[in-house]
């Protein structure tokens, strides 16, 4: 993922509280952190993908062991933060209807999600 790509998220989401009056500092600042931690999000998918779930390091003593990479339990909870975070902002997540079953949409994939009010 872009960081046009976060910045257009975060925007969208701005979007969809305007439409539904939540304006303010709090608001705001809970879709800056959004934002952030899907960066930090992309960073740890990243460093999985590149390290894998478990790498091999040499210790003080010069021994090559292996360990958990620690980016795959920190990605979880990121994952949830953001989950709590679209919560806290009473959007709900959910696949288009419009898109779910049709291949020729001009409206995007069949992976396109907006989110409902809670």
């Amino acid at each position: 993922m872009k960081k046009s790509d976060i910045k257009i998220i975060g925007k969208d989401i701005q979007d969809q509280l305007e439409r539904v009056s939540k304006y303010g500092k709090y608001y705001e600042d809970l879709v800056n952190d959004y934002m952030y931690l899907l960066d930090v999000r992309e960073k740890l998918k990243k460093d999985v993908s590149q390290k894998g779930i478990r790498y091999k390091f040499t210790n003080g003593n010069g021994i090559e062991q292996e360990k958990p990479n620690e980016s795959v339990s920190n990605l979880l909870k990121v994952e949830q933060l953001l989950l709590k975070i679209i919560y806290d902002l009473g959007l709900n997540p959910k696949v288009n209807p419009d898109n779910s079953n049709s291949t020729n949409s001009s409206k995007g994939s069949d992976n396109d999600a907006e989110f409902d009010l809670l």
